[in-house]
């Protein structure tokens, strides 16, 4: 398997998700590489649907990953909605909640994404960020709707265990439902690890459509 890594510094990371907890799910192990990697990195996460009490949740979490170098903008559509109501307030939401300084990357659910909401925010992703590179996450859930990736990222198994503490310790609202679990998340990122050969067994696994090499 053929890996390549990043050559220049990643100055600021957009993160786009449909509910809290999305962006942990699909991509905490990258996120927090990405932060080691460059003292310099900043990070916002744009989360559109959500009441007071999971904003609070997005904030503490995002706090806790990446510290003060994370801006985090929460919307107030209904979950379960989109887009069948709050579609045009929710591009309006994404798109001036990352007005601030251009990304260099992207991060955003999957378009292929069974579950409605989070299939609209990957679709408004693609329509802000034309010209980025966006890196779709999966997110397990009752639809079985996961599907072959083409880009990997191999966790050590530390980094592994950091992401688990994190989802386990964190989005309480979530605990109660079925695919919210440890062993679950534990389980894909074996299997991602498997796939791409990761030196210690986990990795995480995203969708992308266009990467320019050189």
């Amino acid at each position: 398997m053929i890996g390549l890594s990043f050559e220049s510094p990643v100055g600021h990371v957009a993160c786009l998700g449909a509910h809290p907890d999305d962006i942990e799910v699909g991509a905490a192990g990258l996120l927090g590489r990405l932060a080691s990697m460059n003292d310099e990195t900043r990070f916002t996460f744009a989360i559109a649907a959500g009441d007071e009490t999971r904003a609070t949740e997005a904030k503490a979490s995002a706090s806790d990953l990446l510290g003060d170098r994370v801006d985090v903008i929460c919307g107030n559509m209904t979950d379960g909605f989109l887009p069948y109501s709050h579609a045009r307030e929710t591009k309006e939401f994404l798109k001036a909640a990352t007005a601030g300084p251009p990304a260099d990357l992207v991060i955003a659910p999957h378009i292929r994404d069974r579950h409605q909401d989070h299939r609209f925010i990957a679709e408004l992703a693609h329509q802000l960020f034309r010209t980025h590179m966006i890196l779709e996450y999966e997110i397990v859930k009752l639809e079985g709707d996961l599907g072959a990736p083409n880009v990997y990222v191999p966790l050590t198994g530390a980094e592994a265990e950091r992401k688990l503490d994190h989802i386990d310790s964190h989005f309480e609202t979530q605990h109660e439902k079925a695919w919210y679990n440890r062993h679950i998340f534990s389980g894909l990122m074996r299997l991602r690890g498997v796939e791409s050969l990761a030196p210690d067994g986990f990795a995480e696994a995203f969708h992308a459509t266009r990467i320019r090499l050189g």
